[in-house]
């Protein structure tokens, strides 16, 4: 079996190379390198059975030429976190729209399997209960830039459920939680690596807002074993699936966690949003998600509980 990644020398990306690896998939990645970092393949850049392409996902001939190796193909290629999206949001709607319409396309050419990596982004200002895969969304004013991110993963949505309906590609859906794990910087606002950093070196540990706001957190090991598997579902062909776990912290809490799981004497800071990203900026109260269907699909628990999430990231950076 082959497998193509977008964005694979990613956080995530690199992740899942390493695992089709281990189920014995020959692996194509192909990465800009635009968030992604050729450090993150060190461990399987000898690999034989990885193959590395540096260029745009929006570079047609090479993507039809990678797509027609190609079994599989996991669609990750995206501008990720808050600050890249804050300061770049003409590049996140192009990246993000067009290289999947892109990468649907030419795999509608070749009828090749895709796996659409979305995010719980998509479902908005949404806090009164766990989220659903079929729940409506809840979008802020076009105004605030915050909303490009969920608006362009949306539309990603709407087009991979309009190539399997109507083009009869088998796509699959999978909204990604908040991921984290080792790798993940937090050059562009991930919350943990930027908690974790901060402990070590003994500087302030910021929380924006009043650190009221909750989320669940999901490890990266987790989030790929769980794609693999939804890839050679025939039953989640068509459909799309919260990634996540149910374990949910305010960020106060988790500032405080990292602090005493590192032993740190920092301090903890709160800034206002604006402060931190500038106007335009609206965040989300409660991030959790209802993850029945993908566990009466497959199975699919996590296997990663919190405090062993923030210890993985802690031994990363202290390595």
């Amino acid at each position: 079996m082959k497998a193509l990644i977008t964005g694979g020398a990613g956080f995530i990306g690199s992740h899942l190379a390493e695992r089709l690896l281990e189920l014995n998939y020959e692996v194509f990645v192909i990465d800009n390198l635009w968030t992604g970092n050729l450090t993150n393949l060190e461990k399987i850049q000898d690999n034989k059975r990885m193959h590395l392409v540096i260029d745009t996902i929006l570079n047609e001939s090479v993507m039809c030429e990678l797509i027609s190796k190609a079994d599989h193909i996991f669609h990750l290629a995206a501008a990720v976190g808050v600050r890249k999206i804050m300061d770049h949001p003409v590049e996140t709607l192009d990246i993000n729209v067009k290289g999947t319409e892109a990468v649907l396309r030419l795999a509608n050419r070749l009828k090749k399997k895709v796996l659409i990596a979305s995010t719980s982004e998509v479902y908005g200002r949404h806090m009164e209960h766990s989220l659903s895969e079929d729940d409506n969304r809840v979008m802020g004013s076009v105004k605030k830039r915050r909303w490009a991110y969920a608006c362009s993963k949306t539309l990603d949505e709407f087009l991979a459920l309009a190539y399997f309906e109507e083009k009869k590609l088998p796509v699959v859906i999978a909204r990604l939680f908040n991921t984290v794990g080792p790798r993940q910087t937090g050059e562009y606002g991930m919350v943990l690596p930027n908690f974790v950093q901060s402990a070590l070196l003994g500087k302030p540990i910021t929380v924006f807002g009043d650190g009221t706001q909750s989320r669940s957190f999901i490890h990266v090991k987790d989030v790929v074993e769980a794609m693999a598997r939804l890839m050679v579902e025939p039953k989640a062909e068509g459909d799309i699936f919260n990634v996540g776990n149910h374990h949910e912290i305010t960020i106060k809490d988790l500032a405080f966690k990292v602090k005493e799981m590192t032993g740190s004497n920092s301090e903890i800071d709160h800034i206002p949003y604006e402060k931190a990203y500038g106007p335009g900026f609206e965040d989300m109260e409660r991030r959790c998600p209802d993850t029945e269907k993908i566990e009466n699909l497959i199975g699919f628990q996590p296997a990663y509980h919190l405090e062993a999430m923030i210890q993985s990231v802690i031994d990363y950076f202290k390595e």
